[in-house]
């Protein structure tokens, strides 16, 4: 799968993610009220609402991108049904032709990761069929229960050709309490990245491993230092726009190719409408917003690269 990502950033000559993290809140009233209307003030009409924002975004933005990234946990939040959107959202984009990193952040030890990475990248077994049941391409992980974590996942990643984005250095302020203590005088998160580049020298694509890291735009100098460890994993780099991150602090996380590196934009891309700049869209015309808004955030990228 990381063979197809490369191939679509090659492809849309953006090397970015749009993150599909809808709350209720960010969800136009007409969208809510059609929702509403159909399936009540209920579960099942926060679900539907979310699908029918996502599903918009995607058609006016699908031709631009490679990748979307949706977040589990906003769908979670609407129990069942809204677990019931996220597959739908991956399901479409997949059709698409997008390739889609489930924002997962598991990290569990035994059965219980084999049992996660199974759900969400590979096949279950049921009687004498399987079946795939979330079926995304990539899954981001949490690497500190070590490689009795991250061994069931790697396992299903060759069997199925899947990929991982493994926390190295997140982007929330607060990481660095435990990500960047020091030892044997080196900061933590530079030894998980170097565990990082070994588990992937076993699972090559043909440029690029299938396991790669998530490193934070609000952290440039660490991401110089990420690269430089991990020549051959692709860095996911979360916090552009909204978080603060921008195009020229980002140069530093990909190689001397232009490819090494895919940026995540979720509220600057999926509320365009709701800011001052792409104000004049409208609510009516939220996906054309957040259609601009991609295609600034290429620009940006674009040329800070150039």
């Amino acid at each position: 799968m990381i063979n197809k990502l490369v191939a679509n950033i090659k492809k849309t000559n953006a090397p970015i993610v749009v993150g599909l993290d809808p709350m209720l809140d960010y969800v136009p009233d007409q969208v809510k009220a059609k929702a509403f209307a159909e399936c009540g003030e209920t579960l099942e009409g926060a679900a539907e609402a979310i699908w029918q924002f996502n599903k918009e975004i995607v058609d006016k933005t699908y031709d631009l991108i490679p990748a979307v990234k949706p977040q589990i946990a906003m769908y979670e939040q609407f129990g069942i049904p809204g677990l019931m959107a996220f597959k739908k959202t991956v399901d479409y984009c997949k059709e698409k032709g997008l390739v889609v990193i489930g924002d997962i952040k598991r990290g569990d030890i035994g059965s219980t990761s084999v049992a996660y990475a199974v759900g969400h990248i590979g096949k279950v077994k049921v009687g004498e069929k399987s079946y795939a049941p979330f079926d995304e391409d990539f899954v981001t992980v949490n690497p500190y229960l070590g490689s009795d974590g991250i061994n069931p996942f790697i396992d299903v990643c060759k069997e199925e050709k899947k990929g991982l984005f493994i926390l190295v250095k997140t982007s929330n302020p607060s990481s660095g309490e435990f990500q960047d203590l020091l030892v044997d005088g080196r900061p933590l998160y530079e030894l998980v990245g170097e565990k990082v580049a070994q588990w992937g020298e076993d699972c090559m694509g043909d440029e690029y491993s299938y396991i790669g890291a998530v490193v934070g735009a609000t952290y440039p100098e660490m991401g110089k230092v990420l690269r430089k460890i991990m020549p051959k994993s692709y860095i996911l780099v979360p916090a552009y726009g909204a978080q603060g991150g921008r195009g020229k602090d980002l140069v530093h996380f990909f190689n001397e190719d232009g490819l090494g590196a895919i940026v995540n934009s979720s509220r600057g891309i999926i509320t365009a409408y709701k800011q001052e700049k792409y104000a004049r869209f409208g609510a009516e015309h939220f996906g054309d917003a957040s259609r601009a808004a991609v295609e600034d955030m290429i620009a940006d990228i674009s040329q800070a690269l150039n």
